[in-house]
This record gives structure tokens, sequence and C-alpha cells, in this order.
């Protein structure tokens, strides 16, 4: 018998921790809120409720308001997730830059470093990411953080459970140890995920995405990838590299080419990719100096105040965007699409363009926004999968 198709069973220990996730997550998104009410949504008994509530102040997790409500007579006492209970460090490698922080189990960033990218092999890469961490966790220590982990956002293929990094191009890492050798030199408990895997979990506790259970975040910088979640859950893919779109192609013409460092999609429609198509059209117009210093942002700019030039490569990106969302939409026909990246600034440039070019191809549009997170959406998503791991987190899918 094949032990990977095996059904799984539950213990009386995980069927202790599926109930103490529902609780958990109802106080966090209902606080303040008394036990008895938890007892009522949740439909489990008050010695249950008490019981594991006890365990969740103790942790750090959730606290008492000192306030009760209630019919005369009957007070109830109020609790809310602890949001100050315990810290974060999230660190995320984008392609350009690196940027770290320390953050509250609520989302608030306490303290955070940016640095430029300015190594070029694999070793500098680990020795910058190594020195962050140790600055944020001498932070820690100083404010008096209980620190529960480290999450490390990686722009490249990870495999989470080994903490092993297959291939991230713009860090020179492949088959990269980078879980274990953190553990062994900061003595606190890493994770190691896909940058944009963390970002999608980011947007749905803190973000543009609070509440909704089917969402996908498609990220564009450097390079360009899709976080998923299906029925309240980050899906990864069999390989763990699922929202790999950025391999997508958008012709028969890019069929039987090869691809080694980005792929075929995000070679047309990354920040990268954007800026070096507007360099080509404006060739013989200007300095060189401006000309080689565009980003993709200098582009929308320019796009915003008439420059035809702009204009031209916003429609060519809202174009390949729109096929990307078509095809998203049409696999997993998710609630929301948040953009995320460098195109969440340029919303209003490209969200009305592609709706407009979506609608009627495919018979449910999803809501299309802009990330209200940004550059930290990565570490918000580093506090949200710290407090899932760290915790024993479940979500349940009742199949029919």
């Amino acid at each position: 018998m094949n032990h990977n198709f095996l059904p799984h069973t539950i213990a009386a220990r995980q069927m202790r921790q599926v109930n103490r996730s529902a609780i958990l997550e109802l106080i966090r998104q209902g606080s303040p809120i008394a036990r008895s009410e938890i007892s009522r949504l949740l439909k489990l008994s008050m010695p249950t409720i008490i019981r594991i509530v006890d365990e969740l102040i103790e942790d750090g997790l959730v606290r008492s308001t000192g306030v009760t409500a209630g019919a005369a007579g009957r007070p109830r006492e109020l609790l809310e997730y602890d949001k100050n209970g315990s810290s974060v460090i999230g660190i995320d490698l984008g392609g350009t830059r690196l940027y770290g922080a320390l953050a509250n189990i609520g989302g608030e960033i306490l303290e955070e470093i940016q640095e430029q990218q300015n190594f070029s092999t694999g070793e500098q890469s680990y020795l910058l990411v190594k020195e962050m961490i140790h600055s944020l966790i001498r932070m820690a220590k100083e404010s008096q953080q209980k620190l529960l982990g480290v999450a490390v956002g990686v722009p490249g293929v990870t495999h989470f459970r080994e903490g092993v990094v297959e291939w991230a191009p713009s860090l020179d890492w492949r088959n990269f140890p980078l879980k274990q050798r953190l553990e062994g030199y900061s003595h606190v408990p890493v994770l190691v995920e896909n940058d944009v895997n963390l970002a999608v979990l980011g947007e749905q506790w803190f973000g543009t995405g609070k509440g909704v259970n089917n969402m996908v975040l498609l990220a564009l910088g450097t390079g360009m990838g899709a976080g998923l979640i299906i029925d309240g859950a980050l899906y990864r893919g069999h390989n763990e590299s699922a929202g790999e779109v950025g391999y997508m192609v958008s012709g028969i013409e890019m069929l039987g080419q090869k691809y080694d460092g980005f792929g075929a999609m995000e070679s047309i429609v990354s920040g990268t990719a954007v800026a070096e198509r507007a360099r080509k059209l404006l060739q013989g117009h200007g300095s060189k100096d401006q000309v080689d210093g565009l980003t993709a942002a200098d582009v929308f700019a320019a796009a915003r105040v008439g420059e035809g030039w702009a204009r031209q490569v916003v429609e060519q990106t809202a174009d390949h965007l729109s096929l990307t969302i078509i095809n998203i939409a049409s696999l997993l026909d998710p609630e929301l699409i948040v953009l995320g990246g460098w195109v969440a600034s340029s919303g209003d440039l490209l969200i009305p363009a592609i709706l407009q070019r979506i609608q009627g191809v495919i018979p449910h549009v999803p809501r299309i926004e802009a990330s209200v997170l940004g550059t930290r959406a990565t570490v918000m998503g580093a506090t949200c999968m710290t407090v899932h791991r760290a915790k024993d987190y479940y979500v349940i899918r009742r199949l029919s």
C-alpha cells in the first residue's frame, strides 16, 4: 500500500487542538466576547470553553478586558485577543531589498529594519539575513517581548517542512538548508516559506482579505507569484510550488522555450519587465541615466500625467495581467484577487482596465482589490503563520 494515501484519523489531543483553534479564532475576530457566547456559537460545553480559554490566557494569546456585560445580576467577563502577549520576527527577502520587522501577534510593527540587496553569492545572502535576525532578537530582548519565533519569506520555491529553499535565483540559493542554519544560530523556532504564501496569509488576517476563505494574492515585484487560500487554508501544491504563475504563458510563441531564472509571464509583467519595456520605448529620448534609472513606479507615474509611451506600457501590462487573472479565476473561482507588490499603488490605473477586459470572458468575475498592507504583507503573514505553527492551529473542512 502507498502510505502517502493513508486516510488521516484524529486522536483526543488533535480534537482538543481543533477546538482550541476554533475558540482562538473566534476570540481573535470577535473580541470582546464572553465565554457563554463562545459556547453558544461553537456549540461546545462550558467546561470545555473554560478549560481552553484558561490555557489561551496562560499562553499569552487571550486576556480578560476587565469589563463585564450581561443581564442584571449575571455579569459576564469579556475576553479579547491579547495582541501584546507575544511577538514574532518576520523577514521578507525581496528581489531588491530585505525587510525585517518585530511585530506583536496583533500585527502591529514594533521595530523594523530595511536593507538594500547588495550581495552576489548565496552565502552573502545568508549572512545578511542572519545579521538582520540577530538585530531584531536583540530588540525583542531589550523591550522584554516574548518571542514566539521567526518566519522568513523567500522569493522562490521552498519546502516548508524541511525549511529548505529549492531555488531562489535573486538570492543565489539552490537546495539551501535555511531553517537548519538559522535555528542553529538563533535558538528560536524558525519557519521558512515562500514570500507570497506568507503575504496572502497576512492579507487574510490583517488586510484586504479579512474573513475571506477563498482568495488569491497576485504579487508583482522583481518577479511574479501568487499565494492561494482555498477553503480557509494556505494551498502549497504537490511540489510546494503552487502559485508560481510567473511561469504561465500568454501565447503559443512561448512554448518550447527554456526559462532558467524567471518565467514567461513574469518576463512581461514583473516590475523589472515593465521598466525594461519602457526603456526600450525611450531609447534615444532623454538622457541615458534617466532612461536607465526608470522603475515600474516611474512608468505608472508618467502614465497618470498622460505620457503616451507610459500609457502604452500600462495598457500592455493590463493585457497580460488580465490573461493571468482569467486563468486563475477560471481554475480556482476565488471570491477575491488582491494585487500586491508594486502594482498595489497602481490599482487605480490597472483594476478598471483589467475588469473591462475580463468582463464577459469568464462566468464569474472575482472582486479585484489592491493590497492595503503593501510591503508589510509578508511580515504580517509571518505573524499569522508563527501563531499557527507554535500553537498547533487547525482548519477543518467538511467533505460532502
